[in-house]
C-alpha cells in the first residue's frame, strides 16, 4: 500500500510562493495499476516524485509498505559524471541486485551502443529515458512509478519496451502518467485524476478518462 497523508508541495517564487497542492489524503490500492491523469502543469510529475522519495514535500507524509521504482523517465536518480554502466552498477548495489547481470540487461536493451561506457551528461533526452528505462526494468520492484517512457524512442524501442512493461506487470503494480490513452487502456486498470490541487481516484481506467476529458473539455 501507498499512502498519502496531508501531503502539500510549495515552490518558492521570487514574489512569493506557488502551491501544487494541499493537504492530499489518499490510500492508493496494492494490486491496481493507476493511469494518472491531468492538464499539463497540474503537479503529476511532481507527485511521482514525491511518491519515490526523489522529492520532499512541503507538508506531509507519504508510507510505502512496498519497494518503489524512482520516476522512470527522468534520470533524477543517475549521476550525470558517471557512465551508464557505473550508474547502472551503482544502482544495482543500491537495490541488492546483480550488478553484472543487471548491466548485460541494460545495455542489450537500452540498445545506447557506445554511449552505455560515455558520461550521462553527454546523453541526449531520449538516451536518458532508455537508460533509466532498462535499469529500472532489470530491478523487480512492487511498483514502477512511469512518466511517458514508453512513448520514447522509435518504432523498435517502443515495441520493445511496451512488452517488457507488460511482462513487468504480471507481477507487479504500476502508476503511470501518459497521453496517450491507448497506453493508459493497455496497462491500467485504475485511474487518478489530478486537477486544480485535488486529486480523486476511480476503480476503472475508463472513468478517470473521462472524468480528465471532461476536466479539458471545460477548461
Amino acid at each position: 500500500m501507498i499512502r498519502l497523508e496531508n501531503l502539500s508541495k510549495r515552490f518558492a517564487l521570487r514574489d512569493g510562493t506557488y502551491s501544487v497542492f494541499e493537504g492530499l489524503s489518499l490510500s492508493l490500492p496494492s494490486g491496481r495499476s493507476l493511469g494518472l491523469l491531468g492538464r499539463n502543469g497540474s503537479g503529476k510529475s511532481t507527485l511521482l516524485q514525491l511518491i519515490a522519495g526523489t522529492m520532499r514535500p512541503s507538508g506531509g507524509r507519504v508510507i510505502r509498505s512496498r519497494s518503489v521504482s524512482w520516476p522512470v523517465g527522468h534520470a533524477n536518480s543517475f549521476h550525470p559524471e558517471m557512465t551508464g554502466l557505473q550508474n547502472t552498477r551503482f544502482l544495482a548495489r543500491v537495490y541488492g541486485v546483480d550488478s553484472d547481470t543487471l548491466a548485460d540487461f541494460v545495455e542489450d536493451f537500452a540498445s545506447i551502443g557506445p554511449h552505455f561506457h560515455l558520461p550521462l551528461r553527454t546523453y541526449s533526452n531520449g538516451m536518458k529515458s532508455r537508460l533509466s528505462f532498462g535499469v529500472a526494468m532489470g530491478i523487480p520492484f512492487q511498483t514502477y512509478l512511469i512518466d511517458e517512457v514508453t512513448g520514447a524512442g522509435d518504432k523498435a524501442f517502443r515495441k520493445r519496451s511496451r512488452a517488457v512493461f507488460k511482462a513487468r506487470m504480471a507481477q507487479s503494480d504500476a502508476i503511470m502518467i501518459s497521453h496517450s490513452m491507448s497506453d493508459m487502456r493497455a496497462f491500467c486498470d485504475g485511474g487518478l485524476v489530478l486537477d486544480d490541487g485535488r486529486l480523486e481516484h476511480y476503480e476503472t481506467i475508463e472513468q478517470a478518462i473521462a472524468r480528465h476529458e471532461a476536466l479539458l473539455n471545460l477548461a
